[in-house]
């Protein structure tokens, strides 16, 4: 189906929002400790959940914790790709299952093979990021295939610059789903706005479930809409919080 460029869609006070950190709501760094929200996006953020009566979510293949340092704590926030998730003013609490300690360590010996690929564990989820080695990509990927098929519930998945193994549980199209069936989110339209392959699943939910998905920047998408770049979605936030 061809993906609308222009802005032929708009956020409405019963929608359910849940909005991809890292290429949505911030800039890609080199560096993925340096992303942070633009000053004021905070405000934004927080007067755009009291439009939606606090169906807002920060759905983020970033670690809970990590995703809680750099949003607002009013916020919903769904980290690990939904495997874990905060309410509003909830500090995020307990402990989340760590990966096979082999694929573990088959993966961290890959990551040292290439100076500038780096291995991130993010629970049960292995990050490995290349955009310091880019020439890296394909010969990574190969090489990642072949270590994680001993563990049957992993599978790979490409996103930009970088690699993620992970567990059929961390889905945030699942994740989505589940969110969808209670308070505050229940009843309302999905939209989902994110960038890339990892929102994929979370677009095919929140259509199926009768609501928007939004791909921001290029490539092949399932989502119907398209917003060009974060400056878009920033303007996008804007309007609706009408700040």
């Amino acid at each position: 189906m061809a993906v609308t460029t222009e802005r032929e869609f708009a956020l409405a006070s019963d929608d359910a929002l849940f909005l991809d950190f890292d290429g949505t709501l911030a800039g890609l760094q080199d560096d993925a400790d340096t992303v942070s929200l633009l000053s004021g996006m905070d405000k934004v953020l927080v007067s755009c959940a009291e439009r939606v009566g606090g169906a807002l979510a920060v759905l983020s293949g970033r670690d809970l914790g990590d995703l809680s340092k750099r949003v607002p704590s009013g916020l919903w926030r769904f980290g690990n790709h939904g495997l874990r998730r905060a309410a509003p003013n909830e500090t995020p609490a307990g402990t989340i299952a760590h990966a096979p300690a082999d694929l573990v360590a088959a993966l961290q010996i890959l990551a040292t093979r290439h100076p500038g690929v780096q291995l991130e564990p993010k629970g049960p989820v292995l990050a490995v990021h290349y955009r310091a080695a880019p020439d890296v990509a394909h010969e990574l990927g190969e090489a990642l295939n072949r270590a994680i098929e001993p563990f049957a519930d992993y599978s790979l998945q490409h996103g930009k610059m970088v690699y993620e193994a992970k567990p059929s549980a961390a889905n945030k199209g699942a994740c989505l789903t589940d969110a969808m069936s209670s308070a505050p989110f229940q009843g309302r339209r999905p939209v989902m706005i994110g960038d890339d392959t990892t929102d994929e699943d979370a677009f095919s939910a929140a259509q199926s479930l009768g609501g928007l998905a939004i791909k921001v920047g290029e490539g092949p998408t399932v989502a119907h809409h398209r917003l060009t770049s974060v400056a878009d979605v920033h303007a996008l936030l804007r309007e609706f919080a009408s700040i």
